[in-house]
């Protein structure tokens, strides 16, 4: 059973469920950043995965999921992804956990690169993750898949039937190579040997919305992709 596109609501926000799980997609801030909701029917525990931006209507729609957010993870260290780390954590409690490639990245003080994308510094992570750990919410795992190649600690994180790709795999496209630590041909060996090999229904959510669609498969990128 796969979660599909999900239901479309009416505030740039995409809502599935399956088997316990829900996910909520939200488009946040300037960027066209794709924040991630995903949490335990049962526990009513969960994770904000790239807390971006307006933090008050994610924690929002958290409080209308009946979600308690207990983690914060970001898929790679870039300011467009970890603009709204502190304001999350402020107001949640809850750790920041990034690959431990990115962690240097958080808690730097780049005023002039958040300033313009209207965001703080994000406090220094509280835990790291290596390639396949399980980052664990309630009653649901979420896998770590090192994606390197956006950047050295990019990750991805599988659940049953859906895969969070970050800037490593978009809809009709993949994460740029040219801000430092990147790699075109370490990205291209990251997607087509720890992506391409899930199961070709997997469901793509991505970490920004450049695509026709918000959602993707790993069988259509796999065939249908034109940088792949």
């Amino acid at each position: 059973m796969l979660f599909g596109i999900g239901r479309k609501l009416g505030n740039d926000s995409v809502e599935a469920r399956m088997d316990g799980c829900v996910i909520l997609q939200l488009l946040v801030g300037q960027m066209m950043v794709f924040s991630y909701l995903v949490g335990s029917e049962r526990t009513g525990e969960g994770v904000v995965i790239d807390p971006a931006a307006e933090i008050p209507r994610i924690l929002e729609e958290a409080r209308r999921l009946g979600i308690r957010i207990t983690k914060i993870v970001n898929t790679h260290g870039h300011v467009d992804h970890i603009m709204g780390n502190a304001e999350m954590k402020a107001k949640t409690g809850a750790p920041i956990v990034i690959h431990e490639a990115d962690a240097p990245w958080l808690g730097q003080d780049s005023n002039a690169m958040f300033r313009m994308f209207g965001g703080r510094p994000s406090p220094p992570a509280d835990e790291t993750v290596r390639d396949g750990d399980l980052i664990r919410v309630g009653d649901l795992s979420l896998e770590v898949i090192h994606t390197p190649g956006h950047s050295p600690g990019g990750i991805c994180l599988r659940i049953p039937g859906a895969v969070f790709t970050g800037d490593t795999l978009f809809v009709g496209g993949v994460g740029r190579t040219d801000l430092p630590g990147g790699s075109w041909k370490t990205l291209l060996r990251s997607i087509q040997e720890r992506l391409f090999v899930l199961p070709a229904d997997t469901v793509v959510y991505p970490g920004h919305h450049y695509g026709a669609a918000r959602v993707s498969t790993i069988g259509l990128e796999r065939d249908t992709n034109p940088f792949l």
